[in-house]
């Protein structure tokens, strides 16, 4: 059918939103801008004159588009090459979604994202829809064909299965920065001990550079471990890190979805994102983003921010 100038603007209207759901269902922005088409191209052949409510037309065909690929998806990362992380976005990024309460904040997180990966598609779906952005089990009934009372309980086995996996610390921009430049003091120091003292005795380390750059494909587990590879990795003059990156990066300290991170720029072009979870005790994880398929989008949104000096230039 064709739709009329409002009809579109009905659609371009609802897009923020659909994609914010999109994004923290598929953990891609790539993959949720496809999602949003998708369900564009569905309703333009559908007969919009009839659909009473289209906020929750669309929020359905939307999270079925995207059930289907978190279908998909988990056959697809079984032949992964290494660590499979999600893809980060910078501050301010509107695919980021609603922030207004820590809850939203919080399921957008890096670390959550992470762990939304353990949860099957229904009971992400259920989570997103009610932790984010506060659909009422009634409406998430609907959209999902199950019942009122299901989404509840699969609303508060999500809800545990995130908890148990997670103790981040929500802080804000200045601490966000001062945190990334405390590690970095640590990391170029040529010691371990100072960076040990900033980790949690059980931090990890995680990269995932999906077979296009090298990335290690088992994780670092453990303070010692962890502040050995980073002291490696930021090693001032390190040639073999010049040789692998065709060149010597500028790193800037920003936020990424909500976390703590360290921006890597060669040429103009984001090479890596460094995000990291930080708790009450010290810093937990880092989950560090090369693979290049993963970054395009905080390319694009990088060259127009306001970056500021790098922390560290051609290191």
């Amino acid at each position: 059918m064709t739709l009329t100038t409002n009809d579109v603007d009905r659609f371009e209207a609802s897009r923020p939103r659909l994609e914010a759901i999109a994004y923290r269902l598929l953990g891609s922005a790539s993959e949720a801008e496809d999602a949003v088409q998708e369900t564009f191209l569905r309703w333009q052949a559908a007969d919009v004159d009839h659909i009473e409510v289209p906020e929750a037309w669309l929020t359905k065909v939307l999270t079925n588009l995207c059930l289907n690929q978190l279908t998909s998806a988990r056959a697809r990362r079984e032949t992964y090459v290494g660590q499979w992380l999600p893809e980060p976005l910078l501050a301010g990024d509107p695919m980021l979604g609603p922030a207004d309460t820590a809850e939203q904040r919080e399921s957008v997180s890096y670390a959550v994202l992470v762990l939304l990966e353990r949860l099957s598609p229904n009971e992400r779906a259920v989570y997103v829809l009610r932790e984010a952005f506060d659909y009422p089990h009634r409406e998430i009934a609907e959209i999902l064909d199950i019942t009122e009372a299901a989404s509840q309980q699969i609303f508060h086995r999500a809800k545990k299965h995130v908890a148990d996996g997670k103790a981040r610390t929500e802080i804000d921009k200045a601490a966000a920065r001062r945190i990334v430049e405390e590690f970095l003091a640590a990391a170029t120091s040529g010691r371990t001990e100072p960076l040990v003292r900033l980790l949690t005795q059980d931090a990890i380390s995680i990269g995932d550079g999906g077979g296009k750059v090298p990335a290690r494909a088992k994780a670092f587990e453990g303070a010692l471990a962890v502040a050995k590879f980073m002291r490696g990795l930021f090693k001032p003059g390190n040639k073999a890190r010049r040789n692998l990156v065709g060149g010597s990066p500028d790193v800037y300290a920003t936020t990424a979805n909500g976390d703590p991170a360290l921006v890597v720029v060669l040429d103009g072009r984001v090479i890596g994102v460094m995000c990291l979870e930080v708790t009450a005790k010290g810093i937990a994880a880092f989950r560090s983003q090369v693979n290049p398929d993963k970054l395009e989008r905080v390319t694009e949104r990088w060259a127009a921010a306001d970056r500021g000096e790098p922390l560290l230039r051609a290191f």
